[in-house]
């Protein structure tokens, strides 16, 4: 399918690897030229050598900590106006509700709802006056249904949830969509991270620990960053226009939900 979006420019956070980079792959092969963003520059600059050389776009790359304020100058100077924008950042640590202080909420907050909140205010402007825009922000599964141990995670995405349902709606008249990706396990550092944390807690292997979360998921597997990309990569398309607000869940049916 062509998705209609050769040529325009996106702005790629987190993308040097995991979800991120999956988006920033899909995008480059619907002929998306690039800027992507990472805190380390090694990693990122392989990342797009690679999308370079086999997508043939333009990939432009900064590295830097997006969540700071410096750092979204930066970015933004970079991406100059960008026609999509994709918000992501690593999550806050797992733990128990007695574990976190307020340092560690602001921590939060700032992270995975303020600085979504700050990108889009910088680029929604130009969006909208050009009359087309597409934004998608990578959240996670929690906000439709609470995972225990990720309570930091729980509320900043879910502030950042309710917040692009009202925007969305004012912005959708000018051309510009608004919504948001909702992951749930997928095969990243992430994923690996946290089954790593069950294994130390049990004692059983990573691999076991692996297996016991994919038997909780419907399709018995964990998700690959290539298929979410392409799912980031068509709520970007001409064809997404009619999608406004909407939180887009992406994990194999573990989240027990009818609406």
């Amino acid at each position: 399918m062509d998705l209609g979006i050769r040529g325009k420019r996106a702005l790629v956070c987190a993308s040097s690897k995991g979800l991120g980079r999956g988006c920033a792959e899909a995008l480059a092969e619907a002929g998306v030229d690039l800027v992507l963003n990472a805190r380390g520059a090694e990693a990122l600059e392989a990342t797009a050598e690679e999308i370079r050389g086999r997508y043939g776009v333009s990939v432009t790359t900064v590295a830097v900590d997006v969540t700071t304020s410096e750092g979204q100058a930066e970015v933004l100077e970079a991406a100059a106006s960008p026609d999509i924008l994709v918000t992501n950042a690593g999550g806050p640590p797992p733990g128990l509700w007695s574990d976190w202080d307020r340092a560690d909420f602001i921590a939060a907050l700032d992270a995975n709802m303020l600085t979504p909140i700050a990108l889009m205010k910088a680029c929604l402007p130009a969006m909208m006056e050009r009359g087309w825009g597409r934004v998608v922000n990578i959240t996670s599964q929690s906000v439709k249904a609470p995972i225990p141990v990720l309570g930091l995670s729980n509320a900043a995405r879910t502030g950042l949830t309710g917040y692009v349902a009202g925007t969305a709606r004012q912005v959708a008249p000018e051309g510009v969509t608004i919504n948001n990706l909702l992951p749930g396990i997928h095969a990243t550092d992430r994923a690996k991270s946290l089954d790593e944390g069950v294994s130390r807690a049990q004692n059983i292997s990573a691999d076991h620990a692996k297996a016991q979360r994919e038997g909780t998921i419907p399709a018995r597997r964990y998700g690959t960053a290539a298929e979410f990309g392409q799912t980031c990569a068509f709520l970007c398309s001409q064809h997404a226009g009619f999608i406004v607000g909407q939180n887009i869940l992406l994990d194999g049916g573990a989240t027990n939900a009818t609406i």
